[in-house]
């Protein structure tokens, strides 16, 4: 590893120690290292940096020369870091900062110990699907960043009317949705919005995606696992002229005639993945699954 970009969000200035761990580890083993221009002149201002550094600013800037990307946050910064890397395959390592954390899991204090591990070799690249967003008329909010990796949701806006959500799986009709909204997630994302809403766990392997509604008037209505070979449209039906399109936490407006069409992205993100480090590890820790959280207190 010989070049690395940073990347944190605002709330991530909190981090104070972690980022100078960062920092020297980087520092000791020769390691160039970038930060995101943003992120770095909130540290400035801050001053918690002690000298001036690189920074990139956009997708552009940053090319297959670089190692990885470290994101000091939780989940929300590496959905974030994922429109800067784009289709460049530049693999991630999320140092936990936030709160979950189903993809940042590299705790505050495994810092030295995590790049170390790196350094020797000891870690796995996985890579995670995406969905990509085409709409009809084209919309120009989604010309350039048209991809999720955790999920693209259709909600209602301005309402508390229901909307009909008109659903085509490859050209074959499902059914339509009357719901608050509907949730199509990637594997990623099963563990986000969607778990939320009654959606199943899906392994990061799995070739699927599922359709999970937001409170759907028939009681009938289940979240549904479908092959991410799959071709989706969507045709909303809404007493208002709007409604709304979310990709990851990225929101836009969209108007009520618009067809939205879904499909799995042409290319993939890499998250590294230590050899101490598992998908199911991570959901016994932060579901607490196989834990008795019931209060043993004797009264």
């Amino acid at each position: 590893m010989k070049k690395v970009a940073i990347y944190g969000q605002s709330y991530s200035i909190s981090a104070e120690k972690e980022i100078k761990i960062l920092l020297e580890v980087l520092e000791e083993k020769n390691i160039l290292y970038f930060f995101e221009e943003q992120f770095y002149n909130l540290l400035r201002e801050g001053k918690y940096l002690e000298k001036k550094h690189l920074t990139f600013s956009h997708f552009k800037d940053l090319d297959t020369t670089f190692d990885a990307m470290f994101t000091i946050g939780g989940d929300g910064t590496i959905l974030r870091a994922v429109t800067y890397i784009r289709d460049l395959g530049i693999p991630v390592l999320g140092i936990n900062a936030g709160r979950l954390g189903f993809l940042a899991t590299i705790q505050k204090d495994e810092i030295k110990e995590s790049i170390a591990l790196i350094l020797k070799g000891e870690y796995s690249i996985r890579e995670r699907s995406l969905l990509a967003i085409k709409t009809v008329p084209e919309l120009e909010s989604f010309s350039e960043l048209n991809f999720a990796l955790n999920e693209v949701t259709i909600a209602r806006k301005n309402t508390t009317s229901m909307i009909g959500i008109n659903t085509s799986l490859d050209n074959e009709y499902l059914t339509n949705y009357w719901a608050d909204g509907l949730i199509i997630a990637t594997p990623t994302g099963s563990t986000g919005y969607s778990l939320s809403c009654n959606g199943p766990v899906i392994s990061p392997d799995s070739k699927n995606l599922v359709i999970t509604p937001i409170a759907p008037h028939n009681l009938n209505s289940r979240p549904m696992v479908i092959s991410d070979d799959t071709k989706i449209r969507l045709e909303i039906n809404s007493r208002e002229k709007d409604f709304l399109i979310s990709l990851d936490s990225r929101i836009t407006s969209v108007p009520g005639n618009t067809i939205v069409y879904l499909e799995k992205a042409a290319f993939t993100i890499k998250i590294i993945l230590l050899n101490n480090q598992s998908f199911l590890k991570t959901l016994r820790s932060k579901l607490l699954w196989g834990e008795d959280t019931r209060n043993e207190t004797n009264l």
